[in-house]
């Protein structure tokens, strides 16, 4: 994968999950020297800093940009005080549902001078590995350079795509935002199945995940559509097809996937709300 050197300098406020897996990629990936707000970590390595709060920041500190990876519910004090203090910034909020139109006009509440721009991503946790994936939306207002700075941070822990429309934003983080956790229901199940079938559970363990991890390494090598590598696997009248016929029965996966993600996407546009 492409990597961009050296990452621009940041304020990491929310060092929770997301935030933390987002951390441990870029420091392993030449970031510049940036600040973290965090209460429980106890430090990080020169020429990074961690401080408990936004007023605990240094007042040299002038941020490339400012990643807000805090839950989306307790996003507007920190808002607050990001726009009292850094009115102008560039903003990479990766909360799912809140609109750049809702945190701007928390921001201008704080602080009517503020006019931040914002861009909104959704990555996921593989990022902490560099295998991340990370949809991102930029409005009209942010420039050339902004943009670059925020998918040079991204494209350090993993892969990136663009969308068009805001909206969208949801649609990612339904599928490769909360993705992590299908694929890790899979693996559970899977092992919970061998096990069932007669399998010792460090057997059934192994099993199911080197197959997650081999199917997963051909999806992100081949060009070859998902579709026909499923059938490449799939012998007519083999054990492979009798599985499928009920994996693929109308009102299985088909139908409860379509289901799931349409769930998730509502509910992203809820906390939007």
């Amino acid at each position: 994968m492409t990597k961009h050197f050296p990452l621009p300098s940041i304020l990491l406020v929310g060092c929770g999950k997301m935030g933390g897996a987002m951390l441990e990629g870029w420091l392993g990936a030449g970031l510049a020297p940036s600040v973290i707000i965090d209460r429980h970590m106890a430090d990080l390595p020169a020429p990074h800093r961690v401080v408990r709060a936004i007023q605990d920041v240094p007042a040299d500190f002038a941020p490339d940009v400012i990643i807000v990876a805090v839950k989306p519910q307790k996003a507007n004090p920190v808002l607050a005080e990001l726009a009292q203090r850094f009115g102008q910034a560039t903003l990479l909020s990766v909360m799912a549902g809140r609109t750049i139109a809702s945190l701007h006009a928390t921001c201008v509440q704080a602080n009517a001078q503020a006019n931040p721009v914002i861009i909104r991503s959704m990555p996921n946790t593989p990022c902490a590995l560099g295998a991340g994936m990370s949809g991102l939306y930029a409005p009209p207002n942010a420039t050339t350079e902004q943009k670059a700075h925020c998918d040079a941070l991204l494209k350090a822990v993993g892969e990136t795509v663009w969308v068009e429309e805001e909206g969208l934003i949801d649609s990612v983080a339904a599928i490769s935002g909360s993705g992590p956790a299908y694929v890790f229901l899979m693996a559970e199940l899977l092992e919970k199945a061998g096990v069932e079938q007669g399998l010792p559970a460090e057997v059934a363990r192994k099993l199911a995940r080197g197959t997650l991890y081999g199917a997963g390494c051909m999806l992100h090598t081949l060009p070859t559509d998902a579709a026909e590598l499923r059938r490449n696997v799939t012998s007519p009248g083999g054990t492979t097809a009798e599985a499928l016929k009920i994996m693929m029965a109308p009102q299985a996966w088909p139908a409860t996937t379509s289901a799931a993600i349409a769930a998730a996407v509502h509910r992203a546009r809820e906390l939007a709300s």
